[in-house]
């Protein structure tokens, strides 16, 4: 095994020039190669290039890892010593086969893992992306299930697909971006299954470029490899002969000795096949196929494709919810469990926001968007302002109610999503033993904390920890109040200043407290809470309460930011901090920037109507192209064919 710091380089299988290949005669070989025939004449061809680049005696099946189950195959032992190569007089290190098994342990859960892919299709719709697709598949090999994710987004180049496969690289610039570190992926695709084929096309400049990629823990390990290495092979369209050429990047030699390893260990047997992959896919995407799935200890495969025919589940962990009581029953069925083994849930709250124009298709079924605000009543809204050394680090809306079948449901926690990706489900920010707390659950958007590089949790700084007490304190603030709404005895009572018009009666500034009743009907309107800042509403006792009426507009915005929409259930309350002389000044301030926040919901509305409408012109648009740069390679093919007829015609024609 090598050390640990060994992991700094990855040998990709690269051309050594790109000049043409030579046939033995002198004369220069042509770069297209038939996509019918059958990989046979291929292999053997490479047979010699082969034992030059040390890929000889290899099986001519794909067999799978030696240990089916992920955390024990890390065991690699290639008989060697760790060597380091020098190149030019200068010392590098590779990547050891064995860091793909211990960087893909960072995922310990495997709907974690696929989430990883569902990003990278998801930061693709600012490139026209408008659906991904999750599926089963068949290794065509030995039948065994397979795993395909599938996106229409703009695609990879041969380089773009290299970085993707390699190390360390990222090109996510956008700020919007969910991925940012260029590991992703890697630790994604190794965490479900051993072996890993990417198929890539990409239209830029008119030239059409498809690439393939295969990244197999099989193949390194059963050729006892002490390096990483990514066989990959790229093509190029010919508009005139409408067929896949070898790409002029690569010299024949090389371009032979990968696609040997392709069609050695991949699902495919023949280049025929392999090409065939690209049908579905067009002029742009990428389609990723998952192979070699890794099983549980107990001999059952990992990901379950049989429990449910639209859903993928994971194994040995379906709760069967018609042998436990009523009460657990509620319970087991809600999202908050359902989530763990049913990727279909998960996935319908993965993401705070999805355009319209953009699906997410699991066993050929679209997956329906979730707010999880929707399940919620009562509900508030708080503003929270993080700060660190002295200065605001951003805003926070915090969604804020009980469930609605509480106090049934033993269910409580934060949706904590960054940059509109869930990171932490139903996190449970208080234990208690006296239902405190009981049924309360929140939804925010927290893009001023950094999640750990699986994305299922936020690096533990301080900011996290100050957003970790608040939201304690937000639970526990808001169940003292409003537990008696699900029918607990109150603990603190509400103190309101003013009261709604239909009110039985008003209380002046700083009068008398008016508990609210069981039974009673709440008034037509929502409550919105707004917590400026850390320090000005750390108690729940040191509050002011008036009632507020919401217009259509607000209503509007409300929906817009998250919530779930004003329902006639909502408590009418705005809380504020004491009207104390000396934060008069903070009140207004205050006051006028949620006036400012809710003027700004009403644009962003706009402006993501305005979005999708783009978005659909540029789809259409990009059809257009994709139609009238084929028209143009017919056409330009044409002229072709009759420039050369009238050149032969003019010939004869002098000849005679």
């Amino acid at each position: 095994m090598m050390p640990s710091e060994v992991f700094q380089k990855v040998q990709l299988q690269k051309p050594k020039s790109l000049l043409e290949g030579q046939e033995s005669g002198g004369e220069k070989s042509s770069n297209a190669l038939s996509t019918g025939h059958s990989g046979t004449s291929i292999l053997d061809q490479a047979q010699s290039i082969l034992d030059d680049t040390g890929f000889s005696s290899m099986s001519t099946i794909c067999p799978a890892p030696l240990c089916r189950q992920f955390w024990k195959s890390g065991s690699y032992d290639n008989g060697d010593s760790t060597k380091i190569s020098i190149q030019n007089g200068r010392n590098y290190l590779h990547v050891h086969p064995m860091f793909l098994h211990s960087n893909a342990t960072s995922h310990k859960w495997a709907f974690g893992a696929i989430a990883e892919l569902l990003d990278n299709a998801v930061d693709e719709i600012q490139n026209g992306a408008t659906f991904v697709n999750i599926d089963k598949t068949l290794n065509p090999r030995d039948g065994s299930p397979a795993l395909l994710i599938q996106d229409d987004g703009g695609g990879m180049d041969p380089e773009a697909l290299r970085r993707c496969m390699s190390f360390g690289f990222s090109d996510k610039k956008e700020k919007s971006a969910i991925g940012q570190y260029g590991n992703g992926f890697k630790t994604s695709t190794m965490r479900l299954g051993a072996d890993v084929i990417v198929f890539s096309s990409h239209m830029e400049n008119r030239v059409l470029t498809r690439s393939i990629g295969l990244l197999s823990y099989t193949f390194l390990m059963q050729t006892g490899h002490d390096r990483i290495v990514v066989p990959m092979v790229d093509y190029e369209f010919n508009a005139s002969s409408k067929t896949l050429e070898m790409s002029r990047r690569y010299d024949k030699e090389h371009f032979m000795a990968n696609l040997s390893l392709l069609l050695r260990w991949s699902p495919y047997s023949n280049e025929a096949d392999l090409v065939k992959q690209f049908d579905g896919i067009g002029s742009h995407g990428t389609k990723i196929i998952i192979y070699n799935l890794w099983f549980t200890d107990d001999g059952k495969m990992e990901l379950d494709f049989e429990a449910d025919p639209q859903d993928i589940r994971i194994s040995g962990d379906i709760r069967k919810v018609d042998t436990v009581p009523a009460w657990k029953s509620v319970n087991e069925q809600h999202i908050a469990h359902q989530l763990h083994y049913s990727l279909r849930v998960y996935l319908s709250i993965l993401y705070l926001r999805i355009p319209e124009s953009f699906k997410i298709v699991l066993r050929g079924q679209n997956v329906k968007h979730h707010n999880i605000a929707d399940d919620l009543k009562y509900i508030q809204y708080i503003l929270y302002k993080p700060q660190t050394a002295g200065s605001v680090e951003g805003k926070v809306v915090t969604t804020i109610g009980f469930l609605k079948d509480a106090p049934q449901v033993n269910i409580h926690g934060f949706n904590v999503y960054y940059k509109n990706r869930l990171i932490l489900p139903f996190w449970r920010v208080v234990t208690y033993s006296d239902s405190r707390g009981r049924g309360v659950v929140g939804v925010l958007e927290a893009n001023f904390i950094e999640p750990t590089h699986n994305k299922q949790d936020f690096e533990r700084t301080s900011l996290f920890q100050k957003l970790e007490v608040r939201l304690k304190e937000m639970t526990w603030e808001y169940w003292d109040y409003h537990c008696g709404l699900i029918g607990y005895q109150v603990k603190k009572k509400v103190r309101a200043s003013v009261f709604a018009e239909n009110s039985p009666r008003s209380v002046p500034h700083g009068g008398l407290e008016k508990p609210v009743l069981l039974g009673q009907n709440l008034p037509s309107r929502t409550s919105i809470s707004e917590a400026f800042g850390e320090d000005s509403m750390n108690k729940g006792s040191g509050l002011k309460r008036k009632a507020v009426e919401l217009t259509e507009t607000e209503r509007a915005n409300m929906q817009t930011m998250g919530g779930a929409g004003i329902d006639a259930d909502w408590e009418v309350e705005e809380i504020q901090p004491i009207n104390i002389p000396g934060n008069q000044l903070k009140d207004d301030e205050a006051a006028n920037m949620v006036q400012e926040h809710k003027k700004l919901l009403a644009k962003c509305s706009e402006y993501e109507k305005s979005e999708k409408e783009l978005r659909d012109k540029l789809a259409w648009l990009r059809s257009e192209l994709g139609e009238a740069q084929l028209e143009y390679s017919r056409l330009l093919a044409e002229v072709l064919s009759l420039s050369s007829i009238k050149k032969e015609n003019n010939a004869s024609m002098s000849s005679q």
